[in-house]
Formats: C-alpha cells, structure tokens, sequence
C-alpha cells in the first residue's frame, strides 16, 4: 500500500460512534497496536498514555519528540503514545473506556460532543489550520475554488458532517457532484475534470509520485473552513481534579514540537520505529507542507504560542458551521474547550 494513501485514513477515522462499550473491549482493541514510551526509568513520575488519531507520521511529530527528546520526563511524565488505526475504538469511546488519559482530537467532534453531552474538552490546539484540502488536475480550467462547480469531487462520507455542507452553502456545490472516495486516488487521476479530498501532507505527495504531475490545491482552512485540528483533548473529570497534569502534559507537548519543528530527527526515529512503512521521504514532504501552509504556526501562535485557542475563534467556528446546518442551533460550545493551560506566550515554551 502506498505511505501516503496509508497514511491519510485517520484524518476521518473518528467518527462519532456510540460510547456503550466497556473499558474491557477499549483495551483488547488497544493492547495489540504498537506503542512509543520513554526508556528511562519511570520512578516517581506519572504515567500518562496519550491517544494519536492514527498511525505514526509527521503530522505526529512533536508528541514523539517530547518523548525521544525527554521532555515528558522532565515534566514529571512517563508517557506513552497509543497509535490509532483501523482496528482501533474512536477517540471518544478511548477516553470514556479510561483506555487513553487524553487523545488527539478534532473541533468538530469537541462540539458534537456537547450537544451530546459526552464529558470531553479540548485544552489545547496544534493545528491552527485543519490540513483538509481539495485537489485538482492542472490546466483543466480550475483556477479558483468556485470553479469546481459542476465537477465530479471525491469526498469521504464524514465529509457530509464536516466540510462539505459548508461548501456548498459558500460555493454552491450540489450534492449532484458527490462520489466516494475511498482513499485510493486512481478514480480522481483516471478523471482530469474531476476533484477529490485530501489532507495537505499526504495526498499531493501520492498524487505527484503516481500521477506524475503537481495537483491544483484548495486548503479549505482558507475558505471559511476553521476548525482547530490535532487537538489534545481529555476527560473533564481529569481538568477538575487534576489541573497540574493536564498543564504539565499540555506544557511538555507543545515544547515537544517547538524542538520537532527545529530538529526533527530524534522524532522521526520513534516514528519509524513505531510505523515501520513510514518513510523519510514521507515524513520529510509532511514537515514541510506543515510548515509552509503555516498549519501548526499561524494565527495568534507568533503571540500565544504553539497549542494556541481563543473564544473568538471557537466563536466563529461554531457560527459558520451552524449556519451550514452541521451544529445544533443553541448548543453550548464554549463547553468544548477551555483556555486554562495555553496561550502562555511563546517564549514561555521555549525556556
């Protein structure tokens, strides 16, 4: 299987499953995956296991290098990563199956799960900027996003409870123009007027290597679509009783990537070593469109740091989506998140 289109499923795996499954059944699905942990001795420090949305990749990176680098443990943590995957439960049924201590979320699910009173909340967000994109041929006429109007366009089915209602109501999409997309870009490169979905980091890069040539690309977060992405979230019950280890696992975690950014290669080893098909050259294309599309620095980050929210942009999120008729009206979303544990200032992370 190509990296890329291996790589790229997590980006919707967490759907919005239901929550009755026992912690029993959480961790006979978990046991089996591949984990990242410290190698130094864990006396006297808190074990902490943190909850990735799939397999172990670039976009991942700043998680791995808190561990490789040491900085979990100099906060007082003994962490470990708990790599997603196809077999594995939704981050939701993790945390409330006590299976992960905190989970790498979505803005999205964090609202939905409000409205249906699921007890999460977000403390932190990397991704300023949600990777997903659209993608189309060259010298096809498409020059702007509008111009996919009328145009066959690959999308998921979570599609239809994220971006694509929102699409459609800016950009006067039609439900016509749907077809599924299952992770495989040969119907889109098969196509030259059609578009398909993607996530900045990986699929231009499969679509260069097997189509040959460098696809159009839409990043949706810069067309209204504003969800934080690659969030850290956790159990309410756990910001209530134990606010020093959510900061200390918020703290360490945005230092991991502030050092990932600058020097990756501690990281990157862990990342292989968890996800064996994972290539450089892979891990390299993710970083540097992580970096050039400003995913993770952007927004108020040069002033509030990596990990940065504000009330006005969870606001606006909520504002716009419901609009769009993805959030219920009336929901209370300043629930899904709280501003306790970041925006301390980005040198603060880098002392």
């Amino acid at each position: 299987m190509n990296h890329a289109i291996h790589s790229v499923n997590r980006r919707r795996f967490i759907q919005y499953g239901s929550l009755f499954i026992g912690s029993g059944v959480v961790a006979a699905c978990t046991n089996n995956q591949p984990q990242a942990n410290t190698s130094q001795s864990t006396n006297n420090l808190d074990q902490v296991t943190f909850g990735t949305n799939w397999l172990a990749q670039a976009e991942h990176g700043g998680f791995y290098q808190a561990i490789a680098t040491g900085i979990y443990k100099e906060h007082g943590l003994d962490v470990t990563i708990q790599m997603g995957g196809p077999q594995v439960p939704t981050g939701t049924q993790l945390l409330m199956g006590n299976a992960v201590d905190f989970f790498m979320g979505y803005g999205v699910d964090a609202v939905n799960a409000v409205a249906e009173g699921i007890p999460k909340i977000t403390v932190a967000a990397i991704f300023q900027k949600d990777p997903q994109c659209l993608l189309a041929h060259p010298n096809t006429g498409v020059e702007s996003i509008e111009d996919l109007r009328g145009r066959p366009i690959y999308i998921s089915s979570s599609a239809n409870v994220t971006y694509w209602p929102l699409l459609a109501a800016k950009f006067g999409f039609t439900d016509d123009q749907k077809r599924p997309y299952n992770f495989n870009p040969g119907p889109f490169l098969a196509d030259k007027q059609s578009a398909q979905q993607g996530y900045i980091t990986s699929e231009p890069f499969a679509i260069e290597r097997q189509g040959g040539f460098t696809p159009i690309i839409f990043l949706l977060a810069d067309y209204g679509y504003i969800p934080y992405s690659t969030t850290i979230e956790t159990k309410r019950e756990l910001v209530e009783n134990n606010p020093d280890l959510v900061q200390r696992f918020v703290d360490a975690s945005i230092k991991g990537w502030y050092s990932y950014l600058e020097n990756p290669a501690p990281g990157n080893e862990l990342i292989k070593q968890a996800n064996p098909e994972m290539t450089d050259e892979q891990i390299a294309y993710g970083i540097e469109k992580l970096q050039e599309y400003g995913i993770i620095a952007s927004g108020e980050v040069e002033q509030l740091g990596i990990g940065a929210m504000t009330e006005e942009r969870w606001q606006s999120f909520y504002e716009s989506m419901t609009q769009a008729g993805i959030f219920q009206p009336n929901t209370d979303y300043k629930q899904a998140f709280t501003l306790q544990f970041v925006n301390r200032g980005a040198q603060a992370y880098r002392n």
